[in-house]
């Protein structure tokens, strides 16, 4: 069943889709460092990240400093939750630099 995921890559890439599974959204050379599932909050303009890949884990947002986001995703914030009880909502948007792609 196809669910709304996303990943990162180690180039820093940002891809999000419904698919089953986080490998469905690699691209021949990518690299994933992590990933999730996602879900759009119009109300407050924010994408809210959540969970991990079972395959590629949590994301690791660390070993990056820029984000390359889709374009259709301009002007919405990104929000990462852990919900483990230790780590603080990663505010993706302020923390990392973003560029837009097509």
């Amino acid at each position: 069943m196809a669910l709304p995921k996303f990943i990162i890559t180690m180039d820093g890439v940002f891809r999000l889709g419904m698919v089953n599974q986080h490998k469905d959204l690699l691209k021949p050379g990518d690299q994933c460092i992590g990933g999730g599932y996602y879900h759009f909050d119009y109300i407050t303009n924010r994408i809210l990240l959540d969970r991990e890949s079972y395959d590629f884990g949590r994301p690791k947002w660390h070993l990056l400093d820029t984000l390359k986001v889709p374009s259709v995703c301009r002007g919405l914030r990104l929000i990462y939750t852990y919900d483990d009880g230790f780590h603080d909502d990663f505010n993706v948007s302020e923390k990392l630099d973003i560029e837009y792609y097509d």
